[in-house]
């Protein structure tokens, strides 16, 4: 009876969610979802090419966009599969440990990027605060050593909470509200006491975007008071301009994950379709817009993706 029991429990799948009431045209749905994913995959490895073969962006802030980049990137691979599959092959099921796996990814790329754009705001706040000691700051090994710390931050954090889901039973209905799996989403279905997962999704929340959220914001205090002080509007302006890119980052995370944490603590109850669309937009969004926002804003950036599409033409311009 047991080894029957267990047996039950380790085949445990549970069916993904496309668009509601439009499952007739998942074709052409996909076709805006493999436009996004594909601008997100590619503008995300052009930033990381241009970086990588011009010499003058080897310093900490272009370090930094790479750490981006490359969270952007794990960002879209990991809704990439299931979402795929099922606008293009109608493939709900998931298996308990293939669903567990999705949510370590997404969830941790998802803090990775919060700790990244963190790491960005201390950049920008060094370089408009301390210039004169940004580079004995902001070393390469002091670069290296911010990264690492996001790795192991954010990846420790959540195997307390996602190795418990598989003991978990689920008697009631196994349908969940999105094409990925998500924490909260999984966890709702579930027939147990849940209430450690739920205490312990709200410690990371403070902990870790409360956190990164808060340092964002004392970065920019200074940094406003620092640029207050300087005496040229033109310089109030340059200064302003070299943290536009980072600011629009941190709005395109931080609204759309606000607003699906609102949307599931008290719109329980709502329409499915805004907590699918939320979702997506939390997820889909930055990956894409990220890439192109520092193309157009950032010089160094858009001349590079000048040399990548017309090599000549730019060359002939310098000439």
């Amino acid at each position: 009876m047991t080894a029957s029991n267990s047996s039950v429990e380790q085949s445990v799948s549970f069916y993904l969610t496309g668009i509601p009431g439009y499952e007739n045209v998942n074709h052409l749905i996909s076709i805006p979802f493999c436009v996004c994913y594909l601008i997100g995959i590619v503008g995300n490895s052009a930033i990381l090419h241009i970086i990588h073969i011009d010499k003058s962006l080897h310093n900490p802030m272009y370090y930094f966009l790479t750490m981006l980049s490359l969270t952007d990137m794990g960002m879209s691979i990991s809704t990439l599969p299931t979402v795929l599959k099922i606008f293009w092959f109608d493939s709900r099921e998931i298996e308990m440990n293939a669903c567990v796996v999705q949510m370590y990814f997404i969830h941790t790329f998802s803090l990775m990027e919060s700790a990244v754009l963190l790491a960005m705001a201390f950049d920008r706040y060094v370089a408009i605060c301390n210039p004169l000691r940004y580079s004995s700051k902001l070393t390469p090994q002091c670069t290296i050593y911010i990264g690492a710390f996001i790795i192991i931050r954010c990846s420790v954090v959540l195997p307390i909470i996602l190795v418990r889901i598989p003991t978990f039973s689920f008697c009631h209905s196994h349908v969940l509200s999105h094409s990925f799996c998500l924490h909260q989403d999984v966890i709702q279905l579930a027939c147990d006491d849940i209430s450690f997962n739920i205490l312990y999704g709200l410690f990371v929340v403070a902990f870790y975007w409360g956190v990164d959220s808060l340092g964002i914001l004392l970065s920019y205090a200074f940094i406003l008071h620092s640029v207050l002080g300087i005496a040229s509007r033109g310089g109030k302006l340059k200064a302003l301009n070299t943290c536009a890119s980072h600011i629009c980052a941190v709005l395109i995370l931080y609204v759309p994950m606000i607003g699906l944490s609102l949307v599931y603590r008290f719109a329980k109850h709502s329409s499915p379709f805004i907590h699918i669309i939320m979702a997506n937009i939390y997820l889909l969004v930055p990956p894409v817009l990220n890439p192109i926002i520092y193309s157009i804003k950032t010089k160094q950036i858009r001349q590079g993706f000048l040399r990548v599409l017309s090599p000549k033409r730019v060359e002939l311009a310098h000439t």
